[in-house]
């Protein structure tokens, strides 16, 4: 599957339809958001299983603040609707597929059972 344009309306149901969504926050003034661009593109094409969006910072700024996007480009990956990556910065190709490997390989029942641990945490 392609990548697709995502908006602040969309998000919350590409979210829960998606069991790994892969998100791109750029620019089009971006230098480095044009050269991972392509990247992007093409890790998606190789992964079909995966939801790959992208998310134009400037049409997109409720959602962009909302994610706290400080410096794009900035990939955020979402596994079972949790935040698992986020990163600034523009990966090369070997590097992207490292990360997308690395979140299908997750172990989804530690990380939620971690989540509720800091949870209980933060409530004592």
């Amino acid at each position: 599957m392609a990548t697709t344009e995502l908006t602040t309306e969309a998000f919350q149901q590409t979210l829960e339809d998606s069991e790994i969504l892969f998100i791109d926050f750029w620019a089009e003034w971006c230098g480095p958001c044009k050269q991972f661009g392509p990247v992007y593109e093409q890790v998606s094409e190789e992964h079909p299983e995966i939801t790959f969006a992208k998310v134009d910072t400037e049409a997109e700024r409720e959602l962009a603040a909302a994610a706290k996007i400080s410096s794009i480009p900035t990939l955020m990956a979402f596994r079972e609707k949790v935040l698992v990556f986020s990163q600034p910065g523009a990966l090369n190709a070997e590097q992207l597929t490292q990360v997308v490997t690395a979140v299908k390989d997750l172990d989804m029942a530690e990380v939620h059972k971690q989540i509720a641990e800091q949870e209980q945490s933060s409530e004592a």
